[in-house]
């Protein structure tokens, strides 16, 4: 029989003043504190699941921390591949394949920026498909920058409508002592700032940080020994849809239109009944094209929905409490940090950020130029 699955700690690391990080540092530092917080012992944790360090992550991950795991995962599908692995570990557990599993991750992302260094996994154009895009300088940002003048053409979407969702974004990081920007930020702030790529200001695209994070996923048979409240994963889905600009048939659409819908339809819910949204925001648009995926406005509707403080705390809809990409914290793979702050949410620990009576929260993860995406739906009781 199959066998709920629960979130038992989080945990989040290089939030504090700079430090001499790696990313295992990161990573322990992260991990010691979900698993002190479930109040359990890595002693117990029997499955591991990380990503992009060594050659054999989570092998290298599981020996630096001293782990023996008899499930792994790597799956690596970028920015969701932590939504799609907290997916495979809830299976896993379910099934009876571990009982406890730790998801962590630890970049230096901003201090190898600015000690000159570009790992290999930054570089996406020279292999496979994306060799034939690579001469032509189609970066990243230059795929979501063309998704969004697309949307903006067949939508009327306003690059005031974008501006507002980095202000958004700022306003709720205001809130959060952990946030790595939290000065107020205008609209016209937004637009007067460095083109980077049309229509992205600086401010319409995320930060780039150092950070680690850590999630301890449980069988509901262990709930008992828990130190706090179990979060409960009641849904889940996942998808992809291409890695070619040249296959992506609508670019006004991306996975989460698939993912979204099945993990609503396991999870029981729908849009309406959500309280709070974590959802990858790289860039402004991202944000945008996941709302309407996700179901939460009809397509083409996402400008006039994330008008009038719609995703601040207070808001109708509360989206990334505690910043963000744009504004908290943005490592390189965000999606792990996503469900830290969905599960803090739901606990009631978000302090000054908290939404009153918090109990249906939906976590998005988009990885690479809407190529892929995770979406899983987490309740209280």
């Amino acid at each position: 029989m199959n066998r709920r699955v629960a979130i038992a700690g989080v945990g989040l690391s290089g939030t504090g003043p700079a430090a001499p990080w790696t990313p295992y540092t990161l990573i322990a530092d992260a991990s010691r504190a979900a698993i002190a917080e479930a109040g359990l012992s890595p002693a117990d944790i029997d499955g591991l699941a990380s990503t992009s360090l060594g050659t054999m992550a989570p092998v290298d991950v599981a020996e630096y921390l001293g782990l023996r795991p008899r499930w792994v995962d790597s799956t690596t599908v970028g920015g969701a591949s932590w939504e799609v692995m907290a997916a495979h570990a809830a299976d896993a557990i379910a099934l009876r394949r571990a009982d406890v599993v730790l998801l962590t991750y630890g970049s230096t992302a901003r201090s190898d920026l600015r000690n000159g260094l570009r790992t290999a996994s930054l570089d996406w154009g020279s292999r496979g498909p994306q060799q034939w895009e690579a001469p032509y300088g189609h970066t990243i940002i230059s795929k979501y920058a063309m998704a969004a003048r697309r949307h903006m053409h067949e939508y009327g979407t306003t690059i005031e409508q974008l501006a507002e969702i980095a202000v958004s974004a700022r306003a709720n990081a205001a809130l959060n002592p952990e946030a790595a920007l939290r000065d107020p930020i205008t609209i016209d702030d937004v637009l007067s700032g460095k083109m980077i790529a049309d229509p992205f200001t600086k401010l319409q695209c995320c930060i780039r940080s150092d950070g680690g994070a850590a999630v301890v996923l449980v069988a509901e048979d262990r709930v008992a020994d828990l130190a706090t409240e179990p979060v409960w994963i009641l849904g889940a889905g996942e998808a992809v849809s291409h890695v070619s600009m040249s296959q992506w048939d609508d670019m006004t659409t991306g996975p989460a239109a698939v993912s979204g819908r099945l993990a609503f339809e396991r999870a029981g819910v729908v849009p309406a009944d959500i309280d709070v949204c974590e959802i990858y925001d790289a860039f402004t648009s991202m944000l945008l094209l996941t709302l309407e995926d996700l179901g939460f406005c009809g397509r083409g509707e996402g400008g006039a929905f994330v008008e009038d403080g719609r995703l601040r705390v207070g808001g109708a809809l509360p989206t990334n409490t505690d910043g963000g990409g744009l504004s908290a914290m943005h490592p390189g793979q965000r999606g792990l940090f996503l469900l830290v702050e969905a599960v803090r949410q739901l606990r009631g620990e978000a302090g000054a950020r908290q939404v009153p009576g918090a109990q249906l929260a939906c976590v998005s993860g988009t990885g690479g130029w809407f190529c892929s995406n995770g979406t899983m739906i987490l309740g209280r009781g």
